[in-house]
């Protein structure tokens, strides 16, 4: 008797159990063959968009067709009132977060399109390092709104919690909330990065110098920035630096960047020769933009001179590579045709030793009369 009744008790949360594997089942086909109709059709474009967004939607699609296709059947399921509407309030909240991880994977389409019109390794990549500034900060600001107003929605579909969730929606639409908190060193940091997107003092790739270190801007968060220094080391320095403490870009303007090399000689180099070593140096380079060059002599100890040699590159990876190059050049070419040329230290030596120690000449020749 007692088993009839666990059977009876078990049998109905089998079928449901049945009915809900075979919807997920059919749901996933159906995504399956939704989504290779349309991988075929973006394929025959020559947009860089559609292919974004097809892929980007890829997987928020499998979860949205499987919650709808569970929603759909959930009416005709055999179980009890009370269960029906805890599961249809579950699978509405878990159709609003897959609603909301669509739209944050989508926001990533931005940036596809933009990389793909805008190459940073392009020579002159000015025009692209803002455009890649702007959006990489707009896509992080539309997925902290999408995320705000996502939980928001979630948080007023419970009843115990919808006040704050009414307060939080509220508060991702006032910018005088926003203001209130700015105070708080996350809240300033991301006004910061608003400040970056519209004033942009740095842009991706940049070549700058923080903190004593040499290195590009790598990437700009909502918070931080990070410096790749040419040694590999990444330097994590937040984004209200930017704003509130002095630092140098040295591509503010333009990708191009000049490079000096300094030489320390004797007086006796013949600096015509030095510069016309220089130039040929340059003109045999790929490096050299083909501009920019110039030696001069820019200072002058008891010692020796300075040489400065001055050239320019179309960007700061090529100019540190140049002026490594130009500087172990012209060192073999002073070894090889002007060894005399290097910097000495010129010394007269006398030798009138006796006459420096008089005293001790004298106390000597005393000496020697005495004994005599």
């Amino acid at each position: 008797m007692m088993q009839e009744k666990i059977f009876e008790s078990v049998e109905p949360w089998l079928a449901v159990a049945a009915v809900g594997a075979a919807a997920i089942v059919l749901a996933f086909l159906a995504h399956r063959l939704l989504f290779i109709v349309l991988n075929r059709v973006v394929r025959r474009t020559a947009g860089v968009i559609d292919d974004s967004i097809v892929r980007h939607a890829n997987r928020p699609a499998w979860l949205i067709i499987t919650l709808l296709a569970v929603i759909a059947i959930l009416p005709g399921l055999d179980v009890s009132e009370g269960a029906r509407a805890v599961a249809g309030h579950l699978l509405s909240l878990s159709l609003t977060a897959a609603f909301g991880w669509l739209a944050f994977s989508l926001t990533r389409s931005i940036k596809d399109v933009t990389t793909a019109r805008y190459d940073l390794g392009a020579a002159d990549n000015l025009r692209a390092r803002e455009v890649h500034t702007r959006v990489d900060l707009l896509q992080r600001v539309l997925g902290v709104i999408i995320l705000a107003v996502t939980v928001s929605v979630l948080l007023m579909a419970i009843p115990g919690v919808r006040q704050i969730g009414i307060t939080l929606f509220a508060s991702a639409g006032i910018a005088g909330i926003v203001v209130g908190f700015a105070a708080r060193p996350v809240l300033s940091n991301m006004f910061a990065g608003i400040q970056l997107a519209l004033a942009q003092p740095i842009r991706i790739d940049d070549v700058v110098i923080v903190e004593g270190e040499w290195g590009w801007i790598e990437e700009i968060r909502m918070t931080f920035v990070v410096v790749r220094v040419w040694d590999r080391r990444r330097l994590v320095v937040p984004l209200t630096y930017f704003i509130e403490k002095p630092f140098q870009n040295w591509t503010r303007k333009s990708a191009d960047i000049l490079g000096t090399v300094f030489l320390y000689t004797d007086y006796t180099v013949p600096v015509s020769r030095i510069r016309e070593a220089l130039h040929h140096i340059l003109r045999e380079s790929p490096l050299w933009d083909g501009e920019v060059w110039g030696l001069q002599v820019t200072n002058a100890t008891e010692r020796g001179v300075e040489l400065r040699a001055l050239m320019g590159a179309r960007n700061s990876g090529d100019a540190w590579d140049l002026r490594c190059q130009v500087r172990e050049r012209l060192i073999e070419f002073l070894q090889r045709e002007y060894p005399h040329a290097l910097p000495r230290l010129r010394a007269d030596i006398i030798d009138q030793a006796p006459s420096l120690i008089p005293e001790r000449n004298n106390a000597e020749n005393a000496g020697k009369e005495t004994t005599a």
